[in-house]
């Protein structure tokens, strides 16, 4: 049986990633507690890899409380000392900081909205986008949610990081015209 083709991105010597690939990467995603984890995730991998960023995200679950926003948005400078003393994490006092105020913003919209997944699928009426992963690295849509995010306070993420958040989380489905996915 001839095995399956991916995105040229993908490090086939790296199992996680190569699973991510297959069973997360481009799917729609509706799950607020997910959502909230990979955007988080994507914020922390500015000026690093994603692959970099899956290598620790076990790591980052056990850190940041499995990802629990009612949590982590009450993280004193007590909590942010411990993060920044974490070998398994990316020890950024910057994005540590952001990641709490970020949270404290995905609240604010998860009860405008009554949810997150109601916010970010709003942007594209629910419709998913396709587009070749390597056309480019922001879009029109991605520098509008930006814009959005940042109005309302949250750091960290541009239109380069949304551009990836939103692949990830299946609005834009990306997969290349070499993958099997497709």
């Amino acid at each position: 049986m001839e095995q399956n083709k991916r995105c040229a991105w993908v490090n086939l010597k790296n199992e996680r990633y190569v699973k991510y690939h297959d069973e997360e990467w481009g799917k729609p995603l509706h799950e607020d507690g997910r959502l909230y984890e990979l955007l988080i995730l994507e914020s922390f991998q500015a000026g690093l890899s994603w692959e970099c960023i899956l290598n620790k995200r076990e790591a980052f679950r056990a850190a940041f409380d499995g990802f629990d926003p009612h949590k982590v948005v009450a993280y004193g400078e007590e909590k942010v000392e411990e993060l920044m003393a974490n070998p398994g994490i990316v020890r950024n006092r910057r994005k540590i900081l952001a990641t709490i105020r970020n949270t404290a913003v995905f609240l604010e919209i998860q009860k405008e909205y009554g949810s997150f997944d109601r916010y970010i699928w709003s942007f594209t009426e629910g419709r998913v986008i396709r587009e070749p992963y390597a056309e480019r690295t922001t879009s029109p849509l991605s520098d509008a949610i930006s814009a959005d995010l940042k109005r309302r306070g949250m750091t960290f993420v541009g239109s380069t990081i949304l551009y990836s958040f939103l692949q990830s989380m299946g609005i834009i489905f990306a997969h290349g015209e070499e993958c099997s996915s497709r």
